[in-house]
């Protein structure tokens, strides 16, 4: 077979179809679970502190292992997914968190389900790197905004399911038996995955055209079963071979300073303020039981907010977006210490949670994975996660002080402060990639990466 490739060309030019669908749940449905995992924290650690099973600092070094193990996973799974693929890492991370998630369920202390979650953050943190790009890879950039965004609806519905799932069982089974869940619910996705085709665009920038270019085939078979196939947009000449220390030089540097800043502000919105508020909630004197109900109704606003995201990222555009609604972020977090009323609160708290979730759409799910080109994608986005995961190491311990000496008025000038500079750092560096193919993102960059692999070459042969 003589190989003709042209990935990117080929699968945007592609209706949505059946296949679109296929791979949308087989990635989707792990992404729930992974979601469901990570903010399972939001309600075990309320129980496990009520009960004492552990204390307010334990709390604070469980969230923080979370993060380290999420850190080193985004890490390793860049490097893994662009040597060995995105399908191979994505069964992977799988195994890992769905195996820690069903040991975490009889840890017989606090410090063994510390470590436990650890592990399980190291499958966490590759499943959110490689899912998303995953997705980007084989999505016509006409919908890509929209598709990416109901990407991050399956992730963020993990936060209203888990609150109704603790809501539901905890009281009853406690809080062991929703590690059980997440992990039994991992592994048989786990299962499911064997059928992910492996991404053509990463085939073709690996050099293994052949593949791709059967893989291809049999795709477009498929979406010609709809009728006839309009013809895909020329050959783009490829860029060649880029190194990893290139992420660190322009023009790719003011990428990745976008990507880290604002991947370090959502991951600290998330993981410093709405995983804890069931944590504060008991702390300031409600039951268990009124705090899961608040923390439910406001996590509504996550698929909610997601949702929008998906909706408005292609028609509004990427800034336009992230700014908006970051400035909403910051309209509802002034309002929302200023608020003792019991009913006021968990409605002003659910307009808060709006905002921060369009903003984990476009974050996590589409603009991130978009800024870098195909060889290097899951390397910067994981490098970008790295830093944003390894941000929030330390956020849990400033939370719990600044909770401690000034209340929620204290975490929420924090979050403020970070959603301005996320605003400027947008507006400054950011690019706007909207209804613009992948190939199409990474032209602006092709001279100066030429020009970077000519000099790279030429102090080789020094």
């Amino acid at each position: 077979m003589t190989p003709t490739v042209n990935a990117g060309g080929r699968l945007d030019r592609l209706p949505i179809g059946p296949f679109h669908y296929r791979i949308m749940w087989l990635i989707g449905i792990g992404m729930f679970f992974d979601g469901f995992d990570i903010y399972i924290a939001a309600t075990v650690l309320g129980s496990t502190l009520k009960s004492g099973f552990s204390t307010l600092p334990e709390n604070a070094i469980f969230v923080s292992a979370t993060f380290v193990g999420m850190m080193g996973g985004s890490f390793l799974t860049g490097f893994l997914g662009d040597r060995f693929g995105r399908r191979f890492t994505y069964q992977a991370n799988l195994l890992v968190f769905g195996l820690a998630s069903i040991a975490a369920a009889f840890a017989p202390n606090m410090a063994t389900l510390i470590v436990l979650r650890f592990i399980m953050g190291l499958g966490l943190g590759a499943e959110n790197v490689v899912g998303y790009s995953t997705m980007t890879e084989f999505v016509p950039a006409r919908s890509r905004g929209r598709w990416l965004g109901l990407m991050a609806v399956f992730v963020v519905t993990g936060l209203p399911v888990a609150s109704l799932v603790g809501y539901l069982v905890i009281p009853i089974f406690g809080w062991r038996a929703m590690f059980v869940l997440g992990g039994l619910g991992a592994l048989g996705v786990w299962y499911l995955r064997k059928n992910l085709p492996e991404s053509p665009r990463w085939l073709e920038a690996v050099g293994r055209t052949e593949e791709a270019e059967t893989l291809l085939r049999k795709i477009e078979d498929e979406a010609a079963r709809g009728g006839v196939l309009p013809p895909p947009t020329p050959i783009t000449s490829p860029v060649p071979k880029i190194a990893f220390t290139t992420l660190f030089r322009p023009p790719l540097l003011g990428r990745m300073i976008v990507g880290c800043i604002c991947l370090i502000v959502i991951n600290t919105l998330l993981y410093g303020f709405v995983t804890w508020l069931p944590t504060f909630f008991i702390k300031q004197g409600l039951s268990v039981a009124t705090s899961f109900g608040y923390s439910l109704l406001m996590g509504l606003g996550a698929p909610i907010g997601s949702a929008i995201g998906a909706l408005t990222a292609d028609r509004w555009g990427r800034k336009p977006t992230i700014v908006g609604a970051s400035a909403a972020a910051i309209l509802f977090g002034i309002l929302y210490p200023l608020t003792s009323d019991p009913w006021l609160l968990p409605l002003v708290g659910f307009g808060l949670t709006v905002p921060i979730y369009v903003l984990v759409a476009l974050l996590f799910g589409i603009y991130i994975p978009e800024l870098f080109p195909t060889e290097v994608r899951l390397r910067a986005s994981g490098l970008c996660n790295t830093f944003g995961r390894g941000a929030t190491i330390i956020t849990p311990f400033i939370v719990v002080s600044l909770f401690q000496e000034y209340g929620i008025g204290g975490v929420m000038v924090l979050m403020i402060g970070l959603l301005i500079l996320q605003i400027v750092t947008v507006l400054t560096l950011g690019v706007e990639p909207r209804q613009q193919s992948l190939e199409e993102i990474e032209l602006p960059l092709e001279p100066e990466l030429r020009a970077e692999r000519t000099a790279s070459t030429q102090r080789g042969l020094a």
